[in-house]
């Protein structure tokens, strides 16, 4: 029998790269959306596969919707990946981030708890949980100091995690994932943003490109080898939550640079500063240490900040 694998966010990025990767695996693959008949999965098409996957409509809020769908597909492993996911958006909306992340994360914990499913939970942290580190590399002992709404969502589904592992003996883990990208990241994703704009100008489009605080750094990975990461945490022996990283970082500047050299330009001569697109509190420098992924399972990423620059340009322009 094949495994039973269940993606709460199955449209999104992350919900995408491990679909393909889990049939890939021979899984069964469940998908989840709020409207699953009015939902495109349009990433799910551009990868190909959204034929082979089983879609059933479940809101993460609705403890009863949770319910229906854990009943009725039985999975032996289910993924959060739902709920709001940029940073940026969480200070306009930070109810709806609050309580799709860590409403969400609760009800199906409480669901696996009531039905006493035997289902492996991966959930979905951050490296934003960890806010400003003082430039000291993060791994899965530092403190947290969330300094957004997305961020206090994520360390909120965090803890409740750790809580019902130790409380109800769950089998369930959180993997702390630092920044990861690919060609299926919305435009409102700076990355994407940066990518799109740096190929519209070097095909001719008349345009600036306007950005925050450049100064910012980051470890940037690449997505698609990313949910790798996330299936191997739930083959370990025991639940846990691990760090996952390039262990690189990088200034925001640099992967501008990178990106306007794959396409032949000169970022100085196309891109301006805008006060407006400043946050009310921002962390300045993420930094990784993912050693104990790389000692417990044997994943390191493969590519770094440059590469995935590169990669990204590729796509878009193919």
């Amino acid at each position: 029998m094949a495994k039973k694998a269940l993606i709460c966010g199955v449209s999104g990025q992350d919900g995408a790269y491990l679909s393909l990767f889990l049939l890939g695996k021979g899984y069964e693959v469940h998908g989840t959306a709020r409207d699953a008949q009015m939902s495109s999965f349009a990433n799910l098409g551009k990868l190909g596969i959204r034929d082979r996957i089983a879609f059933h409509s479940m809101a993460l809020n609705d403890f009863r919707s949770v319910l229906q769908v854990l009943s009725s597909v039985r999975p032996d492993e289910i993924y959060n990946l739902a709920g709001q996911s940029s940073v940026g958006l969480s200070f306009e909306q930070p109810v709806e981030t609050l309580e799709s992340i860590s409403v969400g994360t609760l009800n199906l914990l409480e669901a696996i708890r009531f039905l006493k499913c035997p289902a492996r939970l991966y959930n979905a942290g951050s490296s934003e949980c960890f806010g400003n580190t003082g430039g000291e590399a993060a791994d899965e002992t530092t403190p947290f100091r969330p300094r957004s709404p997305y961020a206090v969502a994520k360390a909120t589904a965090f803890w409740e995690i750790a809580n019902y592992r130790e409380a109800y003996n769950l089998y369930a883990s959180t993997g702390i994932l630092f920044n990861h990208e690919s060609p299926l990241r919305p435009e409102r994703f700076v990355t994407q943003k940066i990518v799109r704009s740096a190929c519209r100008i070097a095909q001719g489009a008349v345009e600036k490109l306007k950005l925050g605080n450049m100064d910012i750094a980051r470890d940037w990975g690449w997505a698609p080898e990313y949910v790798e990461a996330m299936w191997l945490i739930l083959q370990q022996e025991r639940p846990d939550d691990f760090v996952i990283a390039t262990g690189e970082t990088s200034r925001l500047e640099d992967f501008v640079a990178e990106v306007f050299k794959a396409v032949g330009l000169d970022w100085r001569d196309h891109v301006e500063s805008d006060a407006s697109l400043l946050r009310p509190s921002e962390i300045m420098v993420s930094r990784a240490n993912p050693e104990k992924s790389a000692r417990t399972f044997g994943w390191r990423a493969t590519y770094k900040m440059r590469d995935v620059a590169r990669m990204m340009v590729e796509e878009y322009l193919q």
